[in-house]
């Protein structure tokens, strides 16, 4: 069955009054400190965060995403004086992300370039300590991909990619909080089981995690597992359009691990996500394994991506595929190729109109108006969303990356 299509949806629809002070500058000192809503099958009320393992059932499975923000902005100074940022967005070559922060003397970037047009041609050099050892690293603009702008880089000594951009790169806060990085986002923006490198922003909705409140999830019988989507630039970039048909998706990739999908499994294929780029992830595991059934004697690299229209998409004829079957079939395909991960990718976007197959609650902050993140509440929550909204608007809630969260209870759940 073909879920509606939102691609006539108009974003200013999914508008609303958001006052800059009502935008988090920066985080509270007690990260589960930050305010709690809850809407619980219609009913809104809030709580502080610590609170949040008493609120969900005994025997979930909550799913978090364990990726690692990168000091993604790289910073040269041409013999001019001008300025000229180096933003990474996705590795090039090698275009895998744990080889890319192991490789050694040279690699490609897929990346955005401010004050380009001062660059022109030549390569950046600047100077700085790895370790103790003085380090020099270059910069040369080799071709265009995309939107993107391919940049190879090359350094002396043995220092990893991982080492120099931790030397030399400047953590990547968002662009709204209209404020330069400082020394305690090293910190508060990465959630305490950030683990893999690769993401230019935080998935915010972990923050307000510590491990008191996850040892307190444990003792609450609730099953903890982990999951990787990267968080690409293009979580900051604005729907422009004014039908969303006219927005495109960025690609984000993820891994998710056998262990993971057997407990998915084990769990009757439902979740509690924590964030949006856990929900995105656990509902493009849904096409994947639908695509994996399709052509099960030839898995492409095709069939481990999910388009970004594909769930609206008309499938004349066809049986719809359960839960249950999709994952599955990505079990299979995992243990017949002797894999213990799932590498993939995904544009989803998922718009009122969307129907869940896998995420039952969703644990998530405030977003912008107009943005995609909105339109995916929206698809779990329907017009109540407004109702949220007002609701922590008029009770002093803090909005975006560092302010309060949300937990989210559906109908029927």
């Amino acid at each position: 069955m073909m879920n509606n299509d939102p691609r006539n949806i108009k974003i200013s629809d999914y508008d609303y009054p958001l006052p800059d002070e009502r935008i988090a500058k920066f985080p509270l000192e007690k990260r589960d400190h930050s305010k709690l809503l809850v809407y619980n099958r219609g009913e809104i009320s809030h709580t502080q965060f610590h609170h949040l393992p008493e609120l969900l059932p005994e025997g979930a499975l909550m799913i978090f995403n364990n990726t690692r923000v990168i000091r993604a902005r790289l910073h040269f100074r041409k013999s001019t004086g001008a300025l000229i940022e180096v933003f990474l967005l996705e590795p090039h070559v090698p275009a895998d992300y744990e080889r890319m922060f192991q490789v050694q003397g040279e690699c490609e970037w897929l990346c955005l370039i401010g004050n380009m047009k001062k660059w022109k041609d030549g390569a950046l050099c600047r100077t700085f300590l790895v370790k103790g050892e003085e380090t020099t690293l270059s910069a040369e603009h080799i071709g265009t991909q995309g939107t993107s702008q391919v940049v190879r880089f090359r350094w002396d000594g043995d220092a990893s990619f991982a080492d120099v951009i931790d030397a030399a790169g400047e953590l990547p806060i968002p662009p709204y909080l209209n404020r330069d990085t400082q020394e305690s986002d090293l910190t508060t923006y990465q959630t305490v089981y950030s683990k893999i490198k690769g993401s230019v922003a935080a998935p915010t909705a972990g923050l307000h995690f510590t491990d008191s409140v996850l040892a307190d999830i444990d003792r609450h019988g609730i099953e903890r597992e982990e999951l990787t989507l990267h968080v690409g630039a293009g979580t900051f970039r604005p729907v422009k359009s004014e039908l969303i048909s006219g927005h495109d998706m960025h690609t984000e990739y993820v891994s998710v691990r056998l262990h993971t999908i057997d407990r998915l499994l084990a769990h009757g294929c439902r979740a509690i996500a924590v964030g949006t780029t856990s929900v995105r992830t656990l509902e493009s595991l849904y096409y994947i394994g639908c695509h994996i059934l399709e052509h099960q004697d030839c898995v492409t690299d095709t069939d481990l991506h999910v388009r970004q229209w594909e769930p609206y998409e008309a499938s004349e004829g066809k049986a719809e595929v359960s839960a249950e079957a999709s994952l599955r079939a990505i079990r299979n395909y995992l243990v017949e190729n002797g894999l213990e991960v799932l590498n993939a990718s995904t544009q989803i976007i998922i718009a009122p109109g969307y129907r869940y197959h896998i995420v039952s609650r969703l644990v998530t902050n405030f977003h912008q108006p107009q943005s995609t993140l909105l339109l995916l509440v929206s698809a779990l929550v329907g017009d109540d969303w407004h109702r949220i909204y007002d609701y922590a608007l008029d009770n002093d809630f803090r909005f975006l990356s560092y302010g309060d969260s949300s937990l989210l209870i559906p109908d029927g759940e």
